[in-house]
C-alpha cells in the first residue's frame, strides 16, 4: 500500500550511542520528485496566469513596444522619459542615484510598459465592443454578408495570436438585462398557443400589472447586480435551482453519456479504463496549461471557459439548508469503487503520471482482490443517491472525524471517481431496443449505491470493456463534460489503441505501491440511514421509463437539402409527435447555451411557438414548416444573445423574494410544469471526429430524466449526415407518458413521413 510504503522511509532506532537514523533512498526519491512536480505546476499556473493576464499582448510584444518606443525617442533625439526623471529631480536628487543614461533607459522603459499597457486595454475594450454585436447569427448558412466580414477581420485583428484557454474572459461582454417590456412581450407570445382565450386575458393583466407596478423595481436590483458582477444570472441559477435542491439528484439532476455505438476498442474492463483514465488525467493537464484552445464559433468568436474550471477534483458538499461545491487546485489521485470496496489509487509515481498499462496494472489488482465490503461499505454510496437532508446530517455526524473522514476526504478530494461495473453493458444489434434501454439506465443511475453522484463526474467501466459517464449538473453543463468525453473516446482506441491481446501498450511497473484500501468505521445507525437512502433511490431508479434508438433512416444531410435547421426540425418533429400522443401542445424547454457572454451557462428556448403550433394541426405543411423552422431559429439567436425570457423571470423572482414581496405573475410563471424537456448534445471536437472517413466511431450520445412527473425528457445529438440518437425517459408512474409511445409510434413515424 501507498501509505506503508512511505511509512518505512524514515525509521529510527535509539542505542546507547544515541539515536541511529536510516533514511530510504528510494522513498527521499520519491518525496524529492513529488515536490519537483508541484512546484512545476505551481509555475506553470503562475505564467499561464501572467500570459493570460496581458492578453491579447505577450511579453514579446512588450520586449517589441519598449524597443520600439526607445528606438523612435532616439532616432526623433526626445527624453524617451518625457521629463519624467526631471519632474522627480525637483524633489529628490535623482543624479545621486542614477546616472543621466540610466535615467533615459529606465524613464524610456517606464513610458514603453505603459504604452504597452495602453494599447492591451485600447484592444481588449474594442474587442469587448465587438463582441457585443451579434448580427452575424442572422446570416442564413453559407452567405456572409460584406458587414459580417468586416466584423469578422476586426475580431481577428483585436484577438491576438495563439490564445489559451482563459485568454478572451476579460474580454468577453457581460449578460445584458432585458428590458421587462420585451420579456413579458416574448413570454405572452409563448404561452399564446398553450391557452384558451379566457386563460390568456387574465395573464395577459398579469403581465400588464407587473410590467407597470412591481416590474421597475425589481428591476433596478437586477440593473445593480449586472453592473457589480460579472454575470448576473449564474450564481443564483447555481444555488437555487442545484444547490438548494433537497431531493435526490440521481436522475433529478445527473446526465450520462455513451460509450461508442458499434466499436468494442478491447473485452479487457482493466484495459479500457487504464486508457480512458489516462486520456482524462491528460485532459487535464491540459486545463491545468490551459492548453486547450477555447471554444470559437465560426473559428473566430470566443466562448467563456470558465465553467472547465471545476471539471475534476470537485465535488458537491451535502447541507441541511442548501449543498456547496468544493473544489481544490491539486490531486493527485482517483477513487475507485469495485463490488462494494472503494480503493484510493494514485496517480503519479517517479514524479510523473502513470501509463496506461501502468494504470491497467492497479485495476486488475483491484479485480483482483477477494477482500469483503466492510459493514456499511456496499452501500455507502446510496447515501448520495437519496434525499440530501438526512445525507447532510449523516456527513456531519458519522464522517467529521477519525478514519471515516480521511477516507471521505479520499473521495470527496479524488480527480475524479471510477466505478468498475460488475454488470456487462452494449449494444447489441440483435436486440437493440433492450440493451440501449439497459445500458442508459445503468449509467444514469447504476444499483444507486454503486456511483458517487456527488462527483463532479463519474468513469463507468463495465465487465465487458463498456464503458459511460455520469456527470453531476451543479458545476457546469452537458457541453463541457462533452468536450471532456469526446477527447477520451478519440484518444482509446486511435491514438493510444491496445495491443492484440487486449491489453493497454507498454509495460507493467516491478515496484509500483499497489492501491490503497479506503477504511470506513459506520455503525448501524449510519446503516440505518443508509437503507433510508437506498429505499428512496431505488424507488426513483424503478420508475425511470428510459429508451433510445439510433434513428438511421436519414439525417441532417436530408433535412440541409430541405434549407432547415436540423435542430428546428428536430424540435418540430417533437411538437407533432407530442400531439399526435397526447392531443395538446405542452410547455417546451429547449437547452440554449450563453456562453457568448462571460460566466454564461444557458437559456431557455421555447419550442412550441404558434408557427409550430399552425405547422401541427394544417395540411399546408412545407411553407408553415419553413416558417416554424424559422420561428426557432430566431428564438435560439435571441437565447444565446440574451434576449431569452426565462433566466430573466427567474433572477427577477429571486429578488422579489429577497424583498419579501409576492408577484402573482412571477409565481405562477415560475410554477408552470416542463412537461418536455429537450436537449440536443453538440459535437464539439469535428476534427476528432471524421466521421466520413470513420462512421462506425459514433458515439450513442447521452440523456437525462424527466424534469416533470408526467412530463418527457428528451436528448438528441445528430451525428454525421444519417444518424439521429434519441434519447427518452419519462415515468412508469405517471399514465401520461410512455418513452416507447412517444418514440417508436409517434418521432419515428414522424421523421419518417416529414420528409416525404
Amino acid at each position: 500500500m501507498a501509505e506503508a510504503h512511505q511509512a518505512v522511509a524514515f525509521q529510527f532506532t535509539v542505542t546507547p550511542d544515541g539515536i541511529d537514523l536510516h533514511l530510504c533512498h528510494e522513498a527521499l526519491r520519491q518525496v524529492y520528485l513529488s515536490g519537483l512536480h508541484s512546484w512545476k505546476k505551481r509555475f506553470i499556473r503562475f505564467k499561464n496566469g501572467v500570459m493570460t493576464g496581458v492578453y491579447p499582448g505577450s511579453p514579446s510584444g512588450l520586449i517589441v513596444v519598449v524597443a520600439g518606443y526607445m528606438s523612435y525617442a532616439k532616432y526623433a533625439k526626445i527624453d524617451p522619459s518625457l521629463g519624467l526623471f526631471t519632474k522627480l529631480a525637483t524633489h529628490m536628487p535623482v543624479s545621486k542615484y542614477i546616472t543621466e543614461d540610466g535615467q533615459r533607459i529606465a524613464g524610456g522603459v517606464l513610458v514603453g510598459t505603459g504604452l504597452w499597457v495602453t494599447i492591451i486595454f485600447i484592444m481588449r475594450s474594442v474587442l469587448k465592443s465587438l463582441l457585443s454585436w451579434h448580427g452575424w447569427m442572422y446570416n442564413r448558412h453559407g452567405n456572409v454578408s460584406i458587414g459580417t466580414k468586416i466584423w469578422l477581420v476586426l475580431v481577428k485583428l483585436f484577438s491576438g495570436r495563439k490564445p489559451m484557454l482563459y485568454s478572451f474572459q476579460s474580454s468577453l461582454p457581460r449578460l445584458p438585462v432585458p428590458a421587462v417590456k420585451d420579456t413579458t412581450k416574448r413570454y405572452l407570445e409563448s404561452v399564446h398557443p398553450l391557452m384558451d382565450d379566457a386563460q390568456y386575458k387574465r395573464m395577459e393583466g398579469l403581465a400588464k400589472d407587473f410590467e407597470k407596478n412591481l416590474g421597475p423595481k425589481l428591476q433596478w436590483y437586477l440593473k445593480l447586480k449586472s453592473w457589480w458582477t460579472s454575470n448576473y444570472v449564474s450564481d443564483w441559477w447555481e444555488e437555487y435551482i442545484y444547490l438548494r435542491g433537497r431531493g435526490p439528484i440521481m436522475v433529478n439532476s445527473n446526465y450520462y453519456a455513451m460509450d461508442f455505438l458499434y466499436v468494442f476498442p478491447t473485452h479487457l474492463q482493466a484495459a479500457r479504463a487504464g486508457n480512458a483514465i489516462h486520456s482524462a488525467m491528460m485532459y487535464r493537464r491540459k486545463l491545468d496549461r490551459a492548453q486547450l484552445k477555447p471554444l470559437m464559433a465560426l473559428n473566430t468568436i470566443p466562448m467563456c471557459s470558465s465553467q472547465y474550471e471545476r471539471m475534476f477534483n470537485t465535488s458537491r458538499v451535502p447541507g441541511v439548508e442548501t449543498d456547496a461545491i468544493q473544489h481544490v487546485n491539486e490531486s493527485k489521485h482517483i477513487v475507485v469503487y469495485h463490488k462494494g470496496r472503494f480503493f484510493k489509487v494514485w496517480m503519479f509515481y517517479d514524479g510523473r503520471l502513470l501509463y496506461p498499462r501502468e494504470i491497467e496494472q492497479q485495476m486488475e489488482r483491484i479485480l483482483a482482490d477477494k477482500s469483503e465490503p466492510q459493514p456499511g461499505e456496499e452501500h455507502l454510496a446510496a447515501l448520495t443517491a437519496g434525499d440530501r437532508i438526512p445525507w447532510a446530517k449523516a456527513r456531519s455526524t458519522f464522517f467529521s472525524r477519525g478514519k471515516n473522514k480521511q477516507s471521505l476526504d479520499s473521495v470527496e478530494k479524488a480527480a475524479f471517481f471510477v466505478t468498475l461495473d460488475d454488470t456487462e453493458q452494449r449494444y447489441d444489434p440483435d436486440n437493440p431496443v433492450q440493451s440501449l434501454d439497459r445500458y442508459a439506465k445503468s449509467l444514469l443511475h447504476g444499483k444507486c449505491y454503486d456511483r458517487w453522484f456527488d462527483k463532479s463526474f463519474n468513469l463507468i467501466v463495465f465487465k465487458n470493456g463498456t464503458m459511460g459517464l455520469n456527470a453531476e449538473h451543479t458545476w457546469a453543463d452537458a457541453p463541457i463534460v462533452g468536450h471532456l468525453w469526446e477527447q477520451v473516446l478519440a484518444f482509446d482506441p486511435v491514438i493510444m489503441g491496445y495491443t492484440e491481446d487486449g491489453h493497454c501498450k507498454g509495460k507493467i511497473h516491478p515496484s509500483l505501491p499497489g492501491p490503497q484500501r479506503l477504511q470506513w468505521d459506520i455503525p448501524e445507525e449510519c446503516q440505518s440511514v443508509i437503507s433510508s437512502s437506498l429505499e428512496v433511490a431505488n424507488a426513483l431508479a424503478d420508475d425511470v421509463d428510459s429508451h433510445i434508438i439510433p434513428f438511421s433512416e436519414f439525417g441532417k444531410g436530408l433535412i440541409k437539402k430541405c434549407k432547415t435547421s436540423p435542430d428546428a426540425f428536430i424540435q418540430i418533429v417533437l411538437q407533432l409527435a407530442h400531439f399526435r400522443d397526447k392531443g395538446k401542445f405542452c410547455l417546451t424547454y429547449e437547452a440554449s447555451m450563453t456562453r457568448l457572454f462571460r460566466e454564461g451557462r444557458t437559456e431557455t428556448v421555447r419550442s412550441c411557438t404558434i408557427e409550430a403550433c399552425a405547422f401541427v394541426r394544417r395540411e399546408e405543411r412545407l411553407r408553415l414548416l419553413r416558417l416554424a423552422a424559422e420561428k426557432h431559429q430566431d428564438l435560439y439567436r435571441q437565447a444565446m444573445t440574451g434576449k431569452g425570457i426565462d433566466r430573466h423571470l427567474f433572477c427577477l423572482y429571486v429578488v422579489s423574494r429577497y424583498l419579501g414581496v409576492d408577484s402573482p405573475f412571477l409565481k405562477e410563471v415560475l410554477s408552470e410544469p416542463w412537461r418536455l424537456s429537450t436537449s440536443q448534445t453538440p459535437l464539439q471536437q469535428l476534427d476528432l471526429f471524421n466521421l466520413k472517413k470513420n462512421p462506425e466511431y459514433v458515439t450513442s450520445g447521452g440523456g437525462f430524466g424527466p424534469v416533470a412527473d408526467d412530463g418527457y425528457g428528451v436528448s438528441y445529438i445528430i451525428l454525421g449526415e444519417d444518424l439521429i440518437n434519441f434519447h427518452i425517459s419519462s415515468k412508469h408512474s405517471s399514465p401520461e407518458t410512455v418513452s416507447t409511445t412517444l418514440l417508436y409510434l409517434q418521432i419515428h413515424t414522424v421523421c419518417s413521413t416529414m420528409t416525404h
